[in-house]
């Protein structure tokens, strides 16, 4: 068939014909991970096959009660995959939405279509801020310039010539021209990688590494210890001979499964996923595109946003504002500078600044050229030669085409120039040449000698009203900004000023160093930059960046590619250029820059929130770790099934964490997430593993029951399960005390109703054995409390940076208010309440161990002791806040002491003696009451509404 010609491009039938044979652009590229990988991800893992493996095993010797961690590993891999599937579609919803348009000549005209309608031999109209959708061959060009950084990795734009290859994916930065596709679809060179820009790419990210490498340690010595535990179980039960002949290998197989299953973070993994999905969903919901969900991590490490100035800080549509002569421009040629004027505004390739001035400057007698140098951001100026007019005819920024003459206070253009740009207002410089362009001019694309300023143009543009309320939430939280712009130093200074920003004026980028050190130091002391070219844009955030920032870089111009695909995250507006959304891992759908505290709200609570919830799940794999080996060396049977142990992981560990995972929390990124994680965790897991240890030799030699030791060790577990989630859940909020309280009172059913009883193999321990626990629960409690005051002090608060104290400001204005009298009641009050948590915990197990079985009678003081157990951990847990006077947590230490009290009575009414435990906490809950709404100690706590659920640390 005959090619097109580049006048014309390919007729209607021409189309038709290569769509019916498949010659199309069309191509299925997932704009988010694919189903598949989503799967792969979620049920396909190592740990999963392992898992599962467990899971069949015990089928198939018919212990399916012991197999309950196989449900939540299912359930976990179905929470996960439906997590992700969701956020995929709002994702690849949005995408779809928001994909680019190309633009091609048929049939003589210009068409827009979407790129998969794209043919072979299609003609391209190729235009500075537009995208190549296919392969094609160059065939006319003026003064094209194309970037393909993002396909070859080289940085500095290509001029392209007719006959030169045009790649998909590259960037159009100057000119214009045409080009003629030779490849579409699969066969072009962007869609044969997989990291074409617009496609999902998993990124690194601190948290997935971290856990990987917690999988690895795992998984080297998952194999060694369940060797180890299995050896140590088969000698338990008699050696090798005796376990195969009397069939007790099957109790060894079982044993070894708890403690195999135990040391494995499944969960963890899950939370990470789906924090980062609904992280995503949640920013799809306030119209912000999430191209690479890791991105949504990355948005907690940011310390430095860049912004550029135009569509960013302002609406972005530039309004003409007046024309200002220069004295020594002649009036005679008015109507030649309104031709020109004019030809700008209309020219097929004209900018949003040259665009505005067509209502001012319609086009009367059309003007034809004969020959140009086409604008170029590098650059800033155009020149252009005309049929119709003579001379040359230059327009753009003053400094790029005079020099220091448009800012000196000595030339009439300088004096004008300065004073405009001290406005906030845009200028530009209409100046002209008595020689036309010389082909060595041209060639060479130089200025012409001999420029006279004739016209100073100024252009307005309105300040986002969102704008200066965004740039004090960045202050509040100490990340930096810097306003990075093409603009006039001065004109960005004044919008700086505007939207509150405290700088007298800007520095001129045609003064920034060659040196990248130097460079480095400069951005560390100058707040706004004018003049900059799109090279030195990321010059400037490559430069930040070797300082140790993380650099978010926001802009809508295809001069703000380059910046945003070299910053850690690049956030584009969605009126930019196709190019920019294309490199961008975050795009702004509706253009509101107020959603960027959003955006960096949304990684920190991800982050923060995985670092507690990791703090759990590498706990129980810390103490399961420590258990099997310990217990495998010891050769002592181990001491829970694994349906026990499913209690204790799904009511301490994964329901909450699934909670706890998806809170607020406006806590500071830190790095070191896997070394503070581990710094808790492990000593944690040491002293439960020891505290267990302990309980099993004190309950070997007491002489009980296999059973009692299990239901034992298991109550001991549940217990301090539960405290550590409640540390950890800290400072508490009515959500975070909710699902605490939730957890606690499940594992009170599953203790006290006998259908639970029964399942879970659970019975009565004994006095003697539950007096022994007590103290070992007591033990232990003290113990994690030490950690934590340790890791907070040592670990957590030594890499805080010094203005990131989380609440700090607060308590100063609480610990201001009232007199000595009212501190001292305060504090008194609060170790009071520590001190009646310890007795009423302590209480309240003991209650519910004594009575573990037995009458109906029993049984409610079974319900009872547990009641009292979850009064106290509460107050323990609401202590720390009434020390720091919140409000909030004095009316919850107030109810729960109301209810504690009323407990206290209900046991005394209910027993045939007095008893003094149940006495003197009704007496002590009574005192503290009293003095939490007693002036002066009344005084010194704050309002109920202003608790903040996004308070709080690590």
């Amino acid at each position: 068939m005959t090619p097109p010609t580049p006048a014309d491009g390919l007729t209607r039938a021409q189309v038709a014909e290569r769509v019916s044979t498949g010659r199309t652009n069309a191509f299925t590229a997932d704009t988010s991970r694919s189903a598949w990988s989503i799967v792969r991800a979620n049920v396909f893992t190592i740990f999963n096959g392992i898992v599962f493996a467990c899971f069949f095993v015990l089928f198939a010797i018919g212990r399916w009660q012991d197999a309950l961690f196989g449900l939540a590993a299912f359930s976990n891999a179905i929470i996960g995959c439906v997590q992700e599937f969701r956020a995929k579609a709002a994702l690849d919803r949005l995408a779809l939405m928001n994909a680019p348009r190309a633009l091609v000549r048929r049939d003589g005209a210009e068409t827009e279509v979407v790129p998969g309608d794209v043919v072979l031999d299609d003609v391209l109209v190729l235009r500075a801020g537009e995208q190549v959708p296919a392969d094609a061959t160059v065939t006319q060009s003026r003064g094209l310039q194309i970037d393909e950084s993002m396909l070859t990795g080289e940085s500095d734009p290509v001029e392209k010539h007719p006959g030169d290859e045009a790649l998909s994916g590259a960037v159009v930065v100057a000119g214009e021209g045409l080009a003629v596709t030779t490849r579409v679809g699969a066969d072009s060179y962007a869609n044969r990688f997989a990291g074409e820009a617009r496609r999902f790419s998993l990124v690194a990210s601190e948290l997935r590494s971290s856990i990987d490498r917690v999988l690895t340690w795992v998984g080297w010595i998952i194999g060694p210890v369940g060797l180890l535990v299995l050896n140590a179980q088969i000698i338990v039960t008699g050696g090798y001979a005796t376990a195969f002949s009397s069939g007790s290998w099957q109790q060894a197989v079982v044993n070894t499964i708890a403690a195999l299953t135990a040391m494995i973070p499944l969960g963890l993994v899950l939370m990470t996923s789906i924090a980062f999905a609904v992280g995503a969903s949640r920013l799809a919901r306030r119209q912000v595109l999430v191209n690479e969900l890791p991105a949504v991590e990355g948005l907690a490490r940011v310390d430095v946003v860049c912004l550029d100035k135009t569509g960013t800080l302002t609406v972005g549509d530039i309004v003409f504002d007046a024309e200002h002569t220069i004295g020594g421009a002649s009036p005679s040629r008015a109507d030649e500078v309104a031709a020109v004027l004019a030809w700008y505004a209309a020219a097929p390739d004209a900018n949003s600044t040259a665009r505005s001035l067509r209502a001012d400057h319609p086009v009367r007698a059309p003007l034809h050229v004969r020959g140009d140098i086409p604008f170029s951001s590098a650059r800033k100026w155009s020149a252009t030669v005309f049929e119709e007019v003579d001379g040359t005819w230059v327009m753009g920024a003053p400094e790029m085409i005079f020099g220091d003459e448009a800012t000196s206070s000595s030339t009439e253009l300088g004096r004008t120039v300065t004073r405009l740009a001290e406005s906030g207002r845009r200028t530009l410089v209409l100046a002209r040449a008595e020689q036309p362009l010389s082909e060595s001019e041209i060639a060479e694309e130089r200025l012409p000698a001999g420029l006279a300023p004739v016209r100073v143009l100024t252009f307005r543009e309105q300040v986002r009203p969102d704008a200066a309320q965004t740039l004090e939430y960045f202050r509040r939280q100490e990340v930096a900004i810097r306003i990075i712009s093409g603009d006039n130093p001065r004109t960005v200074a004044a919008i700086a000023r505007e939207v509150g920003l405290d700088v007298e004026e800007g520095f001129d980028a045609r003064e920034l160093p060659d040196d990248d050190a130097e460079l480095a130091r400069l951005l560390d002391s100058q707040q706004v930059f004018g003049r900059v070219t799109p090279e030195q844009k990321k010059r400037m955030v490559t430069a930040l960046q070797s300082h140790g920032h993380t650099v978010a870089m926001t802009g809508d111009g295809v001069n703000d590619a380059l910046a945003i695909k070299t910053a850690d995250i690049g956030i584009a507006m969605n009126s930019g250029s196709p190019a920019t959304k294309a490199v961008a891992r975050l795009v702004l759908l509706d253009g509101q820059f107020s959603h960027l505290p959003d955006v960096v709200a949304e990684g920190r609570q991800v982050i923060a929130n995985i670092e507690r919830v990791s703090m759990l799940f590498l706990t129980k794999t810390a103490y399961a770790t420590t258990l099997a080996v310990v217990f495998g060396a010891l050769i002592l049977a181990f001491p829970f099934l694994p349906r026990q142990l499913s209690i204790t992981d799904g009511l301490t560990i994964g329901i909450p964490a699934f909670f706890l995972a998806l809170m607020p929390n406006a806590s500071r990124y830190l790095p070191g997430f896997l070394w503070r994680s581990l710094s808790f965790a492990i000593p944690a897991g040491v002293v439960v593993a020891g505290g267990l240890t302990w309980y099993d030799a004190v309950a070997r030699g007491l002489g009980v029951s296999e059973e009692q030791l299990r239901t034992g060790a298991t109550v001991i577990l549940a217990i301090v399960g539960i405290w550590v989630l409640a540390v950890l859940a800290r400072p508490l909020n009515r959500f975070k005390v909710l699902v605490v309280g939730a957890m606690f009172v499940l594992l009170v059913g599953i203790f006290s109703l006998p259908p639970a009883r029964s399942f879970f193999a659970l019975v009565d321990p004994g006095e003697e054995l539950a007096l022994a626990l007590t103290g070992i629960v007591a033990v232990m409690i003290a113990a994690i409390e030490i950690i934590r005051f340790v890791h907070r002090r040592v670990v957590v608060d030594r890499v805080r940076p010094s203005g990131d104290r989380t609440g700090e400001t607060e308590r100063a204005a609480q610990a201001a208010r009232g007199s000595t009298v009212a501190r001292v009641l305060t504090n008194g009050v609060a170790a009071l309440a520590y001190v009646f948590g310890l007795l009423a915990t302590a209480f309240g197990v003991l209650v519910f161990l004594s009575r573990y079985e037995g009458t109906v009678g029993r049984t409610a003081f079974s319900l009872l002791g547990a009641s009292i157990a979850l009064f106290g951990l509460l107050v323990l847990a609401i202590a720390a806040g009434v020390r720091r006077g919140s409000g909030l947590s004095r009316l919850l230490l107030t109810i729960v002491l109301t209810l504690a009290i009323a407990v206290s009575v209900a046991v005394l009414l209910a027993g045939d003696r007095w008893d003094w435990g149940a006495g003197i906490t009704g007496l002590v809950a009574g005192v503290l009451v009293t003095l939490l709404w007693t002036p002066p100690t009344t005084h010194r706590f704050g309002r109920i509404r202003d608790s903040s659920m996004g308070r709080g640390r690590p």
